[in-house]
């Protein structure tokens, strides 16, 4: 008894002495698949980290939808994506074909802010627009059918465009609109004016006299400002309306006016009251040799005398 009770001591010695080292022994290595489990995990979250930051630069920036190639580690599922990517490519259009006009553009209260986005044409517009601002842009062309169907229209903006031609129909039927401004163009000639304006802005163009025709504004009697400065008017266009109070018609080539330009030859007592300013300087003419032609206003034009 007393040798069996030894006996089993030391085997409880033994198994306390083994428990004792385990924790001093190292774990072992991870396996070659541990790690591999690891690394799949980690390629995981970067693809969907590229996959994000791919949709935000496609489809969130409205001025680059240009599809951009992006590096992706290798895995057999995301190989077969750009495999099935490649075979079907989407179809593109133009830009401005590519997006609705109000988030191409900004619509707000009847105003149609499209400014500096790059468009070509005119683009399709809510028919309740009353105001379209299209500025420094690379519009080229205006015509009939860019406004057929938005008849409450009263402002159009298209300064710093491309603009070389316009229909003569472009503006038949807007009768509302007040103002239009096609400044810092590329025009030669001069469209049919819509006859309720008030305001018309042509300047630094290339128009020449022959590209006015003589009745032009002839019949817009609510017109009260006219810049047509810095283009290549030869001569002051005829038929001026009595409602104008503004004329800018300095930097141009005009060599000589009459007695008709701004008044009337035959009426010595017609005084044409509303005008508040007329610029002819930087013309070459000395408006000092023309002194009868001014002599139905209140006050003399801005010019060299």
């Amino acid at each position: 008894p007393v040798t069996l009770i030894f006996a089993e001591m030391k085997t409880l010695q033994s198994t306390f002495l083994l428990l004792l080292l385990v924790p001093l022994i190292k774990p072992a290595p991870p396996t070659q698949h541990d790690s591999r489990m690891t690394y799949d995990y980690g390629t995981d979250s970067f693809e969907e980290a590229l996959f994000s930051q791919d949709f935000e630069d496609k489809y969130l920036d409205g001025k680059n939808i240009k599809e951009k190639e992006t590096m992706v580690i290798p895995k057999e599922k995301s190989l077969q994506l750009q495999r099935d990517e490649h075979a079907t490519p989407p179809p593109f259009k133009k830009e401005n074909d590519e997006m609705p006009t109000c988030l191409l553009c900004v619509c707000l209260s009847g105003s149609v802010y499209c400014e500096e986005v790059d468009i070509d044409a005119v683009p399709p517009l809510p028919k309740e627009s009353a105001y379209l601002y299209a500025r420094f842009n690379k519009i080229k062309k205006l015509t009939a059918k860019d406004f057929a169907e938005i008849p409450n229209l009263r402002r159009l903006d298209f300064t710093g465009n491309l603009i070389e031609d316009i229909e003569d129909g472009t503006f038949s039927k807007l009768s509302l609109l007040e103002e239009l401004t096609l400044a810092e163009n590329q025009l030669l000639k001069l469209p049919v004016l819509p006859p309720k304006l008030t305001l018309f802005n042509a300047k630094y163009n290339k128009i020449k006299s022959r590209g006015i025709k003589a009745n032009t504004f002839k019949k817009l009697n609510h017109l009260s400002f006219l810049y047509l400065d810095h283009n290549a008017l030869e001569s002051v266009p005829l038929n001026l309306p009595e409602s104008l109070r503004i004329i800018h018609l300095q930097f141009n080539n005009i060599t000589s006016i009459t007695d008709d330009t701004f008044c009337k030859a035959n009426d010595t007592r017609y005084i044409r009251d509303r005008i508040e300013e007329i610029r002819l300087e930087g013309n070459p003419i000395v408006l000092g040799k023309h002194p009868n032609s001014f002599i139905c206003l209140k006050r003399l034009p801005v010019g060299s005398y």
